[in-house]
């Protein structure tokens, strides 16, 4: 089977044959790329097989998964197709790597918090945890799409307080969804814009280290 997507993979140093080892599945903001997001997950590859998964869609100067209607709206269709896609990815993922199906973890930034959150709301109990870095969910994904959380999700939602690419309150609104649907949340807020302080990286490295325990 030929991946749906193409990716970097970083492992623990040291694997044991025959042990299966969480994943994270990693995802970048719009106009960015797998690279990138390294920096952010420095360190957990001694837990986790990371995969870095690069947008499918041309965006410059980078990739993206989805293309924008107008603010706050994806096109429909190509939202779907990016879930979609992301959702086979994990499915390839899970079949050719010594991954442990009980504990698949995602992470995006901007557009990648918005297909994180979107594929943790609907792929039940596949998914065990999220870190969603300044990002929302779409209304139609709210309305429209197949709702299930699963039984043992978790969630650490940030955002930035003076955030000028996407409101606070979207960030906040995150929060209140996942909240009535019964998942676990973890909030952090921080005095920046659309980026990822140092204390922001410190807490959710220590929030899915934790979790993972």
């Amino acid at each position: 089977m030929e991946s749906p997507m193409i990716y970097e993979l970083r492992r623990p140093k040291n694997v044991v044959p025959g042990k299966k080892y969480p994943a994270l599945f990693v995802m970048h903001g719009i106009g960015s790329n797998e690279q990138n997001m390294f920096s952010l997950v420095n360190g957990l590859e001694d837990f986790f097989y990371i995969l870095s998964v690069r947008g499918h869609l041309t965006q410059e100067p980078g990739f993206a998964y989805f293309t924008i209607q107008s603010y706050g709206k994806p096109h429909r269709e190509v939202f779907d197709e990016g879930i979609n896609r992301l959702a086979k990815f994990i499915d390839y993922a899970s079949a050719n790597y010594p991954i442990n199906l009980e504990q698949l973890y995602l992470m995006g930034f901007s557009q990648g918090a918005i297909v994180s959150m979107t594929l943790a709301a609907t792929l039940g109990n596949k998914i065990k945890g999220v870190i969603a870095l300044s990002g929302y969910i779409p209304q139609f994904v709210k309305e429209e799409y197949m709702i299930n959380p699963g039984d043992h999700l978790a969630v650490f939602i940030s955002h930035g307080e003076n955030d000028q690419v996407l409101p606070y309150e979207w960030g906040k609104e995150n929060v209140d969804y996942f909240t009535k649907l019964g998942v676990s949340v973890t909030f952090k807020s921080y005095p920046e814009g659309h980026t990822v302080s140092e204390k922001n990286l410190r807490d959710f490295q220590s929030w899915i280290l934790k979790d993972l325990r």
